[in-house]
């Protein structure tokens, strides 16, 4: 099967990688030691950290008194990007401990059904860690708080290179800025946990964060990155290979363009196969064998946003959004698939607006293309305002599942089922088969 050969290809990863900060995606290099002796911050630290460095009240009462407060950082705020210090990307290193092993008392939070770690706890993580990082490069030894708000733009690809996260073994994150541009930094994760006193890969992440004015209401520059050593240089290029790669899948979506050719020829035979062969109309369709109609396949949900899942901005923590839209994706998944699914990978989650406190969530995953035992999930995040009765799109995610048995042919009928069908197929594509990312050598063709 090809999700058990990309598992065991990528588990074989070498253990160098338990003290890397920065990688090309899956680890194609063994990037330099940048450590330098730095102690690991515990994950509870995190978010103490991040509002010491914004300087906002921990009470939901006073956020409105600390916000305001933030308006007259505006001075502080460089005019350019060439009156900021250059850093490296040592400067930006952090390691973060999750110590499920030595402090059994964190596991039920982070512990699922199955005895294993939940994933949509490790996205939380992941979406702090990036903010923080970020403040890291950016920070400015002369002044107390911040004047920036860094927010999650973008989480371009998670990679699981483990089947199971176990609950009861220390894990470990990596995390350094391994591209910067004006406004914008590219940050990349890994995450390891311990077994038999050797730290192994679970998974890479890249994520994409945008600095903005203390308001966050307009961009901000961000201190420029200088590369030391081909290592980190290839490391840079690779990032701008990124931006250029994400701005080519933009401009190529279907919401802009037609499909292909190959794609048409892929709708057309679907449509062909579902064409009733004892009538002759365009109207009369048959499901074929083993296959499930796409309007049969999804499931929706409903968040009320309150208080408690504020991020440091008194908006909706992405992190929170990111965990409530993978678990629906599961469930949409495992009620497809009719067994357990294990994530493998996560694609292009666009943060496109963000959620405010009070907002109502809807939530509404589908299925949206199979081949054999994967499953691809779309889950379509938008926001209700009661008081205009309007509907805003807030976000859209992309999960990749494996199924333990091989699952059901999902079936397009309409027009924009079918556009549907495309665009997770080329996700799929994108994720799984390394045509996102050539330089994967971990990709199966």
């Amino acid at each position: 099967m090809l999700a058990w050969m990309r598992w065991c290809t990528l588990s074989k990863s070498p253990p160098a990688l338990a003290r890397a900060l920065t990688s090309m995606t899956s680890g194609s290099h063994s990037p330099p030691d940048m450590s330098e002796g730095q102690l690991p911050i515990h994950v509870n630290n995190v978010r103490n950290k991040l509002r010491a460095i914004v300087g906002v009240s921990t009470n939901w009462s006073d956020h409105l008194q600390a916000m305001n407060e933030r308006k007259a950082l505006h001075t502080l705020l460089a005019k350019s990007q060439a009156d900021l210090p250059p850093r490296r990307m040592k400067d930006s290193y952090i390691e973060v401990i999750l110590p499920l092993g030595s402090q059994p008392e964190l596991r039920e939070k982070y512990l699922n059904v199955h005895n294993s770690v939940r994933f949509g706890r490790i996205l939380e993580d992941l979406d702090s860690l990036g903010v923080l990082i970020c403040y890291t490069h950016t920070k400015n030894e002369a002044v107390q708080r911040s004047p920036l708000s860094i927010v999650t733009a973008l989480v371009d690809k998670i990679d699981l290179c483990k089947k199971v996260i176990y609950p009861d073994s220390d894990i470990k994150f990596t995390v350094n800025v391994s591209w910067v541009g004006k406004t914008s930094m590219e940050v990349k994760m890994h995450m390891l946990q311990l077994h038999d006193g050797v730290y192994s890969r679970v998974l890479d992440a890249t994520f994409v964060m945008v600095a903005r004015d203390p308001e966050n209401k307009r961009p901000a520059f961000v201190n420029p990155i200088i590369p030391e050593g081909p290592e980190e240089e290839q490391i840079f290029k690779h990032g701008q290979l990124n931006k250029m790669r994400r701005v080519d899948f933009s401009t190529a979506s279907l919401l802009k363009m037609a499909p292909t050719a190959e794609e048409r020829t892929i709708i057309h035979d679907i449509f062909l196969n579902t064409l009733d062969t004892r009538t002759v109309s365009f109207r009369s369709r048959v499901l074929p064998p083993s296959s499930v109609w796409m309007e049969d396949a999804k499931l929706k949900g409903l968040e009320i946003c309150h208080p408690q899942e504020r991020n440091i901005f008194n908006r909706i923590f992405g992190g929170f959004l990111m965990r409530k839209a993978y678990e629906l994706g599961w469930a949409t998944a495992c009620s497809y698939g009719g067994s357990r699914p294990y994530v493998v990978a996560v694609d292009d989650i666009m943060f496109q607006r963000p959620v405010e406190i009070g907002s109502l969530l809807l939530l509404s995953a589908q299925v949206c293309y199979t081949e054999k035992y994967y499953i691809q999930v779309r889950v379509h995040s938008e926001v209700y305002d009661s008081n205009t009765r309007e509907h805003n799109t807030t976000n859209v995610f992309h999960f990749s599942f494996m199924s333990e048995s091989e699952v059901p042919q999902i079936v397009p009928k309409t027009y924009g089922e079918s556009m549907l069908y495309l665009d997770g197929k080329r996700h799929f594509d994108a994720t799984l088969k390394g045509t996102k990312d050539a330089q994967n050598p971990n990709a199966i063709p």
